[in-house]
């Protein structure tokens, strides 16, 4: 009898909802179309599209990153530029360009005289921010303080010893894919020796993973970094999973190591 009433009820309601609330209600959900397909560095990225929605996602791993879900990038850049008050001109490093949403917070952070290189080992990555998705982020890309290098981030931090006040990296899912040997280069003693030497003494490191990485803590302090983790929703209304963000600061002046 109660399943039956509540199976009456239900009719009912839908015989009175407003026919607008039916058709959200009941639309089709409109599938991803394959938009490109980059094939580097021994991995495949496909770029999709859905409305105003996108996605790229790795073959055999599944969606890397998407559109609607960009909190957590953003506050990478803005815990990473509160450390840079009284900076007069800033030099940052952003550490792989997804679809532009760190870069873009770095900028909206960042007074007007600072310099952004952005390091992306992918260049297929930085043609879809520059054909495709560049509106999502506000073009980002077209600021002339933006300078793009296609090029691995800790080669390029292996080679700006102490030219960055603050280093911002989202590659790969975070020190969770410390196991492949080639992302020793970021997220190991060497990747984070790497980082602290690139830094400026009192510049700031900051880090996004996907997962909590106590191991990880514990070698950013060994390097000397003075460290603080947050965790922060993927989505600003602060729902969807919680990912990881480590800041580290080089101490000023000071060589502990």
């Amino acid at each position: 009898m109660k399943e039956r009433g509540k199976r009456r009820r239900f009719q009912a309601e839908c015989i009175n909802a407003r026919p607008d609330a039916l058709s959200r209600c009941c639309a089709p959900v409109t599938p991803f179309k394959l938009i490109d397909t980059s094939f580097e560095h021994g991995a495949t990225l496909r770029l999709y599209q859905r409305d105003h929605e996108f996605s790229i996602r790795v073959d055999k791993c599944g969606e890397l990153m998407n559109s609607r879900l960009h909190n957590s990038e953003d506050v990478l850049a803005e815990l990473a530029c509160e450390h840079l008050a009284g900076v007069k001109s800033p030099h940052l490093l952003v550490g792989g360009l997804g679809m532009g949403f760190t870069l873009r917070a770095a900028l909206s952070h960042a007074c007007p005289a600072a310099r952004v290189m952005v390091a992306e080992l992918v260049p297929a990555v930085v043609r879809w921010n520059r054909e495709h998705l560049g509106a999502l982020a506000g073009f980002p890309l077209d600021d002339e303080r933006v300078l793009v290098v296609e090029q691995d981030v800790g080669k390029v931090m292996h080679e700006h010893e102490n030219t960055f006040d603050a280093i911002m990296l989202d590659v790969d899912n975070g020190p969770e894919a410390f196991a492949r040997e080639d992302n020793d280069a970021l997220y190991g003693f060497r990747g984070l020796n790497n980082a602290y030497d690139a830094l400026k003494p009192g510049g700031v490191l900051t880090v996004w993973s996907a997962t909590p990485d106590t191991a990880f803590i514990q070698r950013m302090m060994k390097v000397g970094f003075d460290v603080e983790q947050r965790r922060v929703r993927a989505h600003a209304s602060q729902r969807g999973n919680r990912h990881t963000i480590w800041i580290g600061i080089r101490p000023p002046n000071l060589d502990i190591r």
